[in-house]
């Protein structure tokens, strides 16, 4: 996409893939405009490339319910946090799909829940200093008087709890840093936006 000022411009003098693992890290030298004119050193940055994601908020205006998911996480872990967290359904794009599928796919196996109403929230960056992540946001109907159990997939390692929360208790968890993966802090905060509209909408 283009730039909002067509004045800035980034020159890459060097691109080259220093890690192929589960994920890849591409190491980039370059030099970019500066915000007072002309261009900028040769600086090198390191970019972690993990895909594009998508997430979804399963909330159900009748029960005033919002699904969420609880699973183990290894960069809690690695930091010595307790890595056990409660997040909202996400997953992988992969190349040609259509969000929406990804959103309904992934909500069948994470959380075996089906979904209508399926609206666009936002997008954005995870981590814009150093991941190329980008993710697209969704706010979606379900019925929690279904959901619960655990899921995910076994060859993918995945072993995933549905907790299901009236949507006080999620604010309250969000406050109390319960909940604390920025994601899902991000998708939530969204719904505590826009949650009287979206009841409007769809108890019409």
């Amino acid at each position: 996409k283009a730039m909002a000022d067509m004045d800035r411009k980034v020159d890459v003098i060097e691109r080259s893939t220093v890690f192929q693992g589960y994920y890849r890290v591409d190491a980039y030298r370059l030099r970019h405009s500066l915000h007072q004119g002309g261009m900028g050193a040769e600086i090198r940055r390191e970019v972690l490339e993990r895909g594009h994601a998508v997430l979804v908020v399963p909330y159900d205006p009748v029960r005033d319910e919002v699904g969420l998911i609880e699973q183990f996480r290894i960069g809690p872990f690695a930091r010595g946090d307790q890595p056990w967290c409660l997040e909202v359904v996400a997953g992988g794009i992969e190349e040609g799909e259509e969000l929406e599928d990804v959103v309904r796919r992934e909500a069948m196996e994470e959380a075996s829940i089906e979904l209508d109403n399926i609206t666009h929230a936002l997008d954005c960056f995870t981590s814009p200093g150093a991941v190329s992540e980008h993710i697209s946001i969704y706010c979606a109907r379900t019925d929690a008087a279904t959901a619960g159990g655990v899921h995910g997939l076994a060859e993918e390692g995945e072993d995933i709890k549905v907790v299901v929360m009236p949507f006080a208790d999620v604010m309250a968890a969000l406050d109390d840093g319960r909940i604390n993966a920025a994601p899902a802090i991000v998708a939530l905060q969204w719904l505590a936006l826009h949650r009287e509209q979206i009841r409007r909408q769809w108890l019409d």
